[in-house]
Protein backbone atom coordinates (compact mmCIF):
# COMPACT_ATOMS: atom_id res chain seq x y z
CA UNK A 1 0.00 0.00 0.00
CA UNK A 2 1.32 3.43 -0.73
CA UNK A 3 0.83 6.41 1.19
CA UNK A 4 1.24 9.56 0.85
CA UNK A 5 1.76 12.07 3.84
CA UNK A 6 -0.16 15.48 4.40
CA UNK A 7 1.76 17.63 7.36
CA UNK A 8 3.56 20.11 8.49
CA UNK A 9 6.64 21.10 9.87
CA UNK A 10 5.75 21.51 13.39
CA UNK A 11 8.95 21.96 15.87
CA UNK A 12 7.20 20.84 18.84
CA UNK A 13 5.80 17.35 18.62
CA UNK A 14 5.67 16.49 15.35
CA UNK A 15 8.68 14.80 13.94
CA UNK A 16 9.43 12.20 16.71
CA UNK A 17 5.79 11.20 16.42
CA UNK A 18 5.49 10.68 12.70
CA UNK A 19 9.09 8.38 12.84
CA UNK A 20 7.25 6.98 15.63
CA UNK A 21 4.59 6.39 13.05
CA UNK A 22 6.66 5.51 9.77
CA UNK A 23 8.95 2.89 11.93
CA UNK A 24 5.31 1.30 12.98
CA UNK A 25 3.42 1.00 10.09
CA UNK A 26 2.74 -2.56 8.78
CA UNK A 27 5.20 -4.05 6.32
CA UNK A 28 2.89 -3.81 3.03
CA UNK A 29 2.74 -0.02 3.85
CA UNK A 30 5.31 2.39 2.60
CA UNK A 31 5.42 6.26 3.12
CA UNK A 32 6.33 6.73 -0.56
CA UNK A 33 6.03 10.71 -0.73
CA UNK A 34 5.03 13.96 1.95
CA UNK A 35 3.63 17.46 1.84
CA UNK A 36 4.55 19.45 4.57
CA UNK A 37 3.08 22.74 4.41
CA UNK A 38 4.18 25.82 6.28
CA UNK A 39 3.34 25.41 10.04
CA UNK A 40 0.79 26.38 11.07
CA UNK A 41 0.28 25.53 15.19
CA UNK A 42 -2.89 27.48 16.04
CA UNK A 43 -4.77 26.25 12.39
CA UNK A 44 -4.98 30.10 10.93
CA UNK A 45 -2.26 30.90 8.28
CA UNK A 46 -0.74 33.80 9.76
CA UNK A 47 2.23 35.98 9.86
CA UNK A 48 5.59 34.77 12.22
CA UNK A 49 5.04 38.37 14.20
CA UNK A 50 0.70 37.86 14.42
CA UNK A 51 1.45 34.73 15.74
CA UNK A 52 3.64 36.20 18.46
CA UNK A 53 1.87 38.41 19.29
CA UNK A 54 -1.60 36.56 19.90
CA UNK A 55 0.12 34.30 21.72
CA UNK A 56 1.33 36.84 24.37
CA UNK A 57 -2.11 38.25 24.52
CA UNK A 58 -4.10 35.29 24.52
CA UNK A 59 -1.85 32.86 26.81
CA UNK A 60 0.11 35.29 29.05
CA UNK A 61 3.77 35.96 29.75
CA UNK A 62 4.73 32.69 31.82
CA UNK A 63 3.27 30.47 28.80
CA UNK A 64 5.06 32.73 26.32
CA UNK A 65 8.60 32.64 27.80
CA UNK A 66 8.10 28.81 27.77
CA UNK A 67 7.35 28.22 24.52
CA UNK A 68 9.23 31.06 22.87
CA UNK A 69 12.34 29.24 24.49
CA UNK A 70 11.04 25.72 23.75
CA UNK A 71 10.60 26.87 20.01
CA UNK A 72 14.11 27.95 19.48
CA UNK A 73 15.67 24.87 21.56
CA UNK A 74 13.23 22.85 19.16
CA UNK A 75 14.81 24.50 16.09
CA UNK A 76 18.20 23.65 17.21
CA UNK A 77 17.95 20.33 17.70
CA UNK A 78 17.47 17.84 13.94
CA UNK A 79 15.51 15.58 15.76
CA UNK A 80 12.51 17.75 15.97
CA UNK A 81 13.05 18.61 12.46
CA UNK A 82 10.14 16.71 10.14
CA UNK A 83 11.81 17.28 6.71
CA UNK A 84 15.28 15.78 8.16
CA UNK A 85 13.33 13.37 9.67
CA UNK A 86 11.55 12.95 6.59
CA UNK A 87 15.18 12.65 5.05
CA UNK A 88 16.85 10.38 7.43
CA UNK A 89 14.20 7.85 5.87
CA UNK A 90 14.85 8.86 2.57
CA UNK A 91 11.27 9.54 2.03
CA UNK A 92 10.74 12.33 -1.04
CA UNK A 93 9.28 15.94 -0.17
CA UNK A 94 6.25 16.33 -3.04
CA UNK A 95 7.34 20.65 -3.52
CA UNK A 96 3.38 22.22 -4.40
CA UNK A 97 2.70 26.02 -5.16
CA UNK A 98 -0.14 27.63 -2.98
CA UNK A 99 -2.94 25.77 -2.40
CA UNK A 100 -2.66 22.02 -2.40
CA UNK A 101 -6.09 21.46 -4.59
CA UNK A 102 -4.48 23.30 -7.64
CA UNK A 103 -4.78 20.74 -10.69
CA UNK A 104 -0.76 21.06 -11.44
CA UNK A 105 -0.54 19.97 -7.31
CA UNK A 106 -2.65 17.29 -7.58
CA UNK A 107 -0.81 16.25 -10.77
CA UNK A 108 2.25 15.71 -8.62
CA UNK A 109 0.70 13.72 -5.62
CA UNK A 110 -1.51 12.08 -8.55
CA UNK A 111 2.39 10.98 -10.24
CA UNK A 112 3.27 9.03 -7.32
CA UNK A 113 0.14 6.70 -7.42
CA UNK A 114 -0.93 6.78 -3.84
CA UNK A 115 -3.45 4.16 -2.16
CA UNK A 116 -3.99 6.10 0.60
CA UNK A 117 -3.42 9.45 2.05
CA UNK A 118 -2.54 9.91 5.79
CA UNK A 119 -3.22 13.41 7.26
CA UNK A 120 -1.94 14.57 10.51
CA UNK A 121 -1.69 18.16 11.23
CA UNK A 122 -2.28 19.09 7.61
CA UNK A 123 -4.24 22.30 7.47
CA UNK A 124 -5.43 23.13 4.83
CA UNK A 125 -8.94 22.70 3.05
CA UNK A 126 -8.92 19.42 1.49
CA UNK A 127 -11.43 19.64 -1.49
CA UNK A 128 -13.40 16.87 -3.25
CA UNK A 129 -10.72 16.24 -6.28
CA UNK A 130 -8.25 15.33 -3.11
CA UNK A 131 -10.11 13.28 -1.57
CA UNK A 132 -10.63 11.27 -4.78
CA UNK A 133 -7.08 11.37 -5.83
CA UNK A 134 -6.02 7.80 -3.94
CA UNK A 135 -8.13 4.58 -4.50
CA UNK A 136 -8.31 4.09 -0.67
CA UNK A 137 -9.12 7.68 0.26
CA UNK A 138 -7.88 10.00 2.85
CA UNK A 139 -7.69 9.28 6.38
CA UNK A 140 -7.25 12.38 9.52
CA UNK A 141 -6.38 11.90 13.09
CA UNK A 142 -7.87 14.28 15.17
CA UNK A 143 -6.34 14.12 18.96
CA UNK A 144 -10.51 14.21 20.22
CA UNK A 145 -13.51 11.57 20.56
CA UNK A 146 -15.72 12.69 17.88
CA UNK A 147 -18.32 14.27 16.67
CA UNK A 148 -17.32 16.28 20.32
CA UNK A 149 -14.79 18.87 20.18
CA UNK A 150 -14.02 19.43 16.50
CA UNK A 151 -12.03 21.99 15.22
CA UNK A 152 -8.83 23.49 16.94
CA UNK A 153 -6.98 22.94 19.81
CA UNK A 154 -9.00 19.76 21.81
CA UNK A 155 -6.19 19.53 24.27
CA UNK A 156 -7.11 22.64 25.92
CA UNK A 157 -10.74 22.49 24.94
CA UNK A 158 -11.26 19.49 27.05
CA UNK A 159 -9.57 20.85 29.77
CA UNK A 160 -11.45 24.18 29.86
CA UNK A 161 -14.74 22.02 30.22
CA UNK A 162 -13.09 20.05 33.10
CA UNK A 163 -13.91 16.23 30.71
CA UNK A 164 -12.77 13.18 32.51
CA UNK A 165 -12.04 11.58 29.04
CA UNK A 166 -10.51 12.66 25.72
CA UNK A 167 -9.25 9.75 23.32
CA UNK A 168 -8.31 10.04 19.26
CA UNK A 169 -10.08 9.37 16.58
CA UNK A 170 -9.11 8.03 12.89
CA UNK A 171 -11.66 9.35 10.23
CA UNK A 172 -11.85 9.30 6.30
CA UNK A 173 -12.20 12.89 5.49
CA UNK A 174 -14.61 14.64 4.25
CA UNK A 175 -15.35 18.28 2.47
CA UNK A 176 -16.43 19.69 6.01
CA UNK A 177 -14.14 19.97 9.27
CA UNK A 178 -13.43 16.78 11.68
CA UNK A 179 -17.23 15.65 10.20
CA UNK A 180 -16.23 12.22 8.13
CA UNK A 181 -16.91 8.64 9.21
CA UNK A 182 -14.62 7.36 12.22
CA UNK A 183 -12.29 4.43 11.12
CA UNK A 184 -10.73 3.98 14.56
CA UNK A 185 -12.02 5.54 17.81
CA UNK A 186 -9.60 5.46 21.40
CA UNK A 187 -10.08 6.43 24.85
CA UNK A 188 -8.03 7.82 27.66
CA UNK A 189 -8.53 8.95 31.06
CA UNK A 190 -7.53 12.90 31.93
CA UNK A 191 -6.25 12.84 35.13
CA UNK A 192 -4.13 14.97 36.06
CA UNK A 193 -2.45 15.76 33.04
CA UNK A 194 -1.28 19.14 31.82
CA UNK A 195 -1.97 20.17 28.62
CA UNK A 196 1.70 19.34 27.59
CA UNK A 197 1.31 16.02 29.03
CA UNK A 198 -2.48 15.21 27.24
CA UNK A 199 -0.96 16.32 23.47
CA UNK A 200 2.61 13.98 24.23
CA UNK A 201 -0.21 11.10 25.30
CA UNK A 202 -2.73 11.17 22.49
CA UNK A 203 -0.27 12.24 19.83
CA UNK A 204 1.32 8.93 20.05
CA UNK A 205 -2.34 7.11 20.26
CA UNK A 206 -2.91 8.66 18.05
CA UNK A 207 0.13 7.07 15.60
CA UNK A 208 -1.05 3.92 16.96
CA UNK A 209 -4.57 4.11 15.51
CA UNK A 210 -3.60 5.64 12.08
CA UNK A 211 -1.00 2.29 11.85
CA UNK A 212 -4.43 0.43 12.70
CA UNK A 213 -6.60 2.32 10.50
CA UNK A 214 -4.42 1.15 7.70
CA UNK A 215 -4.14 -2.10 8.80
CA UNK A 216 -8.33 -2.33 8.66
CA UNK A 217 -8.06 -0.59 5.52
CA UNK A 218 -5.88 -3.06 3.87
CA UNK A 219 -7.57 -6.11 4.96
CA UNK A 220 -10.74 -4.73 4.37
CA UNK A 221 -12.16 -4.99 7.96
CA UNK A 222 -13.17 -1.36 8.18
CA UNK A 223 -17.03 -0.85 10.02
CA UNK A 224 -17.32 2.37 10.36
CA UNK A 225 -18.89 4.61 13.02
CA UNK A 226 -21.20 7.77 12.50
CA UNK A 227 -19.62 10.88 13.39
CA UNK A 228 -23.10 12.22 14.02
CA UNK A 229 -23.19 16.37 13.41
CA UNK A 230 -26.06 16.55 15.67
CA UNK A 231 -23.53 15.65 18.62
CA UNK A 232 -21.05 18.09 17.41
CA UNK A 233 -18.94 20.55 19.32
CA UNK A 234 -16.81 22.83 17.28
CA UNK A 235 -13.95 25.25 18.98
CA UNK A 236 -11.98 27.49 17.64
CA UNK A 237 -9.06 29.87 18.78
CA UNK A 238 -9.31 30.33 22.58
CA UNK A 239 -9.57 34.08 23.72
CA UNK A 240 -7.94 35.55 27.01
CA UNK A 241 -11.39 34.54 29.16
CA UNK A 242 -10.98 30.94 28.11
CA UNK A 243 -7.72 30.86 29.07
CA UNK A 244 -8.78 32.46 32.86
CA UNK A 245 -11.55 30.02 33.08
CA UNK A 246 -9.16 26.96 31.86
CA UNK A 247 -6.59 28.25 35.00
CA UNK A 248 -9.24 29.16 37.59
CA UNK A 249 -10.80 25.54 36.65
CA UNK A 250 -6.89 24.28 38.27
CA UNK A 251 -5.54 23.08 34.63
CA UNK A 252 -2.02 23.44 33.82
CA UNK A 253 -0.56 24.06 30.50
CA UNK A 254 2.83 22.16 31.86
Amino acid sequence: MRLILLTQDDPFYLARNLDYLIKNLPPYAKVVATVVFEVSPFGKRESFTDKIKKTYEVFGLPFFIRYGTKFVMSKLDSRNNVRKMLAQHGIPLIEIEGNINKDENLARLRAENPDLLVSVAGNQIFKRKLLDLAPKGCINLHTALLPKYRGLMPSFWVLRYNEKQTGVSVFFVDEGIDSGPIIVQNPVEIGSMSQEELIRVTKKMGMDAIVESVEKIHDGTVVLQENDASQMTYFTFPTRADVKAFLAAGKRFY
